[in-house]
């Protein structure tokens, strides 16, 4: 157990902290590398998954199970092959502003008893041009909502960073990238101090134009293939979580 602990743990500072040459070059967990079962990693048969955003979320222009919410409870299910059954829950839609997930939210009963929550939101705020204080306010409301959505174990919350969509064909005409940054550097730091997960996957989307495969026929959202990319990335996060 402990060698497959210090496994995981080197993956996952390796995922948040090394650079690649390209988009085939990440280092993540290959349960290939090692025969790993679930019920040696005591993970349990069972988990429920809530997963909050907008069109980064649904999976906008890729197919019903392409979406990385979607990815990820396949994956866990293919790999782990103790993981029967896994309830996932998505509230998101395109063009939603922290505002519209907000409202949803409080439109409707979500159970509190999530196993692992993921939280990936803002872009529309940036793009629609609303106030960013309306997001300074409304992000950490989320993310106390996400906690709550998840038992309130903050450590079971995963928050990630929202693409650059000026990195795709329809994209590129809006100089939108300090704007973006700007939102992501108040989450990664509002996530750092208050101790909760943040993952960075901006920097797959900013590979859009150099690699086409990795955004969708809308030319604009991710793709299947950059959405199994966040995956490789959240997988780690997941298993650690499960398993402390």
């Amino acid at each position: 157990m402990r060698k497959l602990m210090v496994l995981f743990l080197g993956i996952l500072f390796c995922v948040i902290g090394c650079s690649s040459e390209s988009i085939t070059d990440e280092v993540v967990y290959d349960p290939v590398e090692e025969v790993v079962t679930s019920d040696s990693l005591g993970l349990n048969s069972h988990y429920k998954i809530l997963a909050l955003g907008d069109s980064y979320t649904i999976g906008q222009s890729v197919c019903n199970t392409c979406s990385f919410p979607e990815q990820l409870k396949q994956k866990l299910i293919d790999d782990f092959f103790e993981i029967k059954t896994i309830d996932l829950k998505i509230v998101a839609k395109t063009g939603w502003r922290t505002t519209s997930l907000i409202n949803s939210l409080e439109s409707q009963e979500v159970d509190e008893d999530y196993n692992f929550v993921t939280l990936l939101i803002g872009v529309n705020n940036q793009y629609q041009g609303a106030s960013f204080e309306v997001y300074e306010r409304e992000f950490p409301e989320l993310v106390t909502k996400a906690i709550s959505y998840a038992n309130n174990n903050a450590n079971h919350v995963v928050v990630l960073s929202i693409p650059d969509y000026t990195y795709t064909p329809y994209g590129s005409n809006f100089p939108a990238s300090d704007e973006i940054a700007v939102y992501n550097k108040f989450a990664k730091d509002y996530c750092l101090d208050n101790e909760i997960t943040f993952l960075n996957i901006t920097d797959i989307t900013e590979q859009g134009l150099e690699h086409p495969e990795l955004v969708a026929s809308d030319g604009l959202h991710p793709s299947a293939l950059a959405y199994e990319k966040f995956v490789k990335r959240l997988l780690p996060f997941f298993i650690e979580k499960m398993t402390d």
